[in-house]
């Protein structure tokens, strides 16, 4: 019957004898329970574990040290995830070592933690992907599973520039997510840099103009944290 939850449950009850304390009721009541909290827990696994986030992070471990410019209260209303449901982004920009990638990370385990789903991935590799789908003809199906994400994360944007098909394809994804799902982008470039990572400036607009618009814009200050450990 799949009730693994249950079943564990029962053996801790018998274990520490309180089955024979228990009331019909009492009993199926700790039971069920157990169940919902096995069920939920194996979600968030798999979910983590479809996600390939950079690092298992949390927010309760990000370093809020003023030289940083990480602004507490702004991390307390993203951790809420109200941002996912209200469709909104978040652009995380920053010197290389910064702990951006970290930051995204972190969301994007808190997003999961709320049942959200979540794609992470780094750009050069997530456009290759796209690239690869358009070539074999699944690009639908591809933009359409990447649509249906709640948070989509892109880490490293910016490296390198991007040829005109990958900017449309890169228009079209914001499209089709805009107002309706979350996107995180994580660079070192600020986003008024954006043009030279995208050239036709018409897309450049409508992406920043996408993106940009309600968004939740965090900008990391400070020295490499890689060189203080």
């Amino acid at each position: 019957m799949r009730l693994a939850g249950m079943a564990r449950g029962w053996q801790a009850l018998n274990e520490t004898r309180q089955v024979h304390e228990l009331s019909l009721g009492e009993g199926l009541e700790i039971l069920i329970q157990r169940e919902e909290e096995e069920r939920k827990n194996n979600r968030f696994n798999r979910m983590i574990k479809g996600a390939r986030f950079r690092y298992q992070a949390s927010l309760e471990e990000l370093l809020y040290e003023p030289s940083r410019g990480l602004n507490k209260s702004m991390i307390a209303s993203l951790a809420t995830c109200q941002y996912i449901t209200k469709g909104e982004s978040v652009l995380i920009s920053g010197a290389t070592g910064c702990g951006k990638s970290y930051l995204a990370s972190a969301l994007g385990h808190q997003a999961c933690l709320h049942g959200h789903s979540v794609i992470y991935s780094n750009t050069q590799k997530f456009m290759l992907r796209t690239k690869m789908s358009r070539a074999d003809g699944t690009i639908l199906k591809y933009f359409d599973k990447i649509a249906k994400a709640s948070l989509l994360i892109l880490d490293d944007f910016g490296l390198t520039k991007m040829d005109q098909q990958q900017q449309f394809d890169l228009m079209e994804i914001i499209e089709d997510r805009h107002g309706k799902a979350s996107t995180i982008i994580v660079s070192q470039l600020p986003p008024a840099s954006w043009f030279d990572v995208i050239s036709e400036t018409t897309i450049a607009d409508a992406i920043l103009d996408r993106l940009v618009h309600s968004s939740n814009i965090i900008e990391l200050k400070g020295e490499s944290l890689r060189k203080k450990r």
